[in-house]
């Protein structure tokens, strides 16, 4: 398969990209920095774009057979209204751009497999989620609901659409995980604001079998849900990944620390979460290597 990948410069992007080489694939890559890319990664093929003010070149797309769109502004920062924007119109109007090139093609790709986020579904407390739950409320959810309509206009073009929902992933080079590791190995770690919450989590194993399996699996499409299929609270996360290192898990984080860093909109959607669970992804067959917790921790930092 000939894939081409958007955000490819990204966390995610990079450890796909080093996933479809190692299996075979030839990569294309769409970042805004083609020179530093590739000197980062020079067996990917990479095409310079700006998201949010072009369409990226019919070129990029010769002999593509199938799209990963990973793109999007970092949501964990303090909200600000330029933040916000940005946010925003990196997701919407840079998946409509992507989109457009698409649909405008001769030969178009067969597939567009394009990220969303469990943040569509808001702060729900205990309520059980899957795939055909609504939205929720609040900018979080907002920018999913526009991300994924942006993406749904493949469809007018005849090409097969898969939206992954992405969970908090777990990999020790950042997100959740990577910020909290050095803390909870020094025994300075613990829940946060209570640990009631949920966490939707998937091992970053899973997440990039998910966007592959998405991208081969002619079945799936409209929305897959990427997390593991049994949610923790974040204390039973906290107390599994001091298993993991071999230290307690005891010290609280109070709620006003995380507004304190991220800003007050920010910081209270962190203490919140999703009680999500993967139901089409299971029906239509995916297998995930890591199903627990547990496995998943000690798998990453054991």
């Amino acid at each position: 398969m000939r894939a081409l990948v958007t955000g490819a410069s990204g966390r995610i992007g990079k450890a796909l990209c080093d996933e479809l080489l190692k299996r075979g694939d030839e990569v294309v890559g769409l970042t805004r920095s083609p020179d530093k890319a590739r000197a980062a990664q020079p067996r990917v093929t990479w095409h310079a774009w700006e998201p949010t003010l072009e369409r990226p070149t019919e070129a990029a797309f010769e002999g593509v057979d199938g799209v990963v769109n990973l793109l999007g502004e970092r949501i964990d920062q303090r909200w600000s209204s330029a933040a916000k924007r940005k946010i925003m119109d990196s997701r919407r109007i840079g998946t409509h751009n992507l989109v457009g090139t698409i649909g405008g093609l001769t030969r178009k790709p067969t597939v567009l497999v394009s990220q969303s986020a469990v943040g569509y579904y808001g702060d729900r407390g205990d309520e059980v989620l899957d795939e055909s739950s609504a939205p929720g409320e609040g900018f979080d959810s907002a920018v999913c609901v526009e991300w994924e309509k942006a993406a749904r206009e493949v469809e007018a073009a005849g090409v097969r659409l898969a939206i992954v929902r992405t969970g908090q992933v777990m990999e020790i080079g950042g997100g959740l995980l990577g910020q909290l590791l050095l803390p909870f190995k020094l025994g300075l770690g613990g829940p946060l604001a209570g640990g009631r919450q949920w966490l939707p989590w998937v091992h970053l194993a899973d997440e990039l079998g998910i966007l592959t399996w998405a991208l081969d699996t002619t079945a799936v499409s409209d929305v897959v849900n990427g997390v593991a299929p049994n949610p923790v609270t974040n204390k039973e996360w906290s107390k599994a990944l001091g298993r993991a290192v071999g230290r307690p898990a005891v010290l609280p984080i109070p709620g006003f620390a995380v507004e304190v860093k991220f800003g007050r909109e920010f910081g209270k959607v962190a203490q919140g979460g999703q009680r999500v669970l993967p139901k089409r992804t299971e029906e239509f067959g995916y297998g995930f290597k890591f199903p627990e917790i547990d496995g998943a921790l000690r798998d990453l930092v054991g």
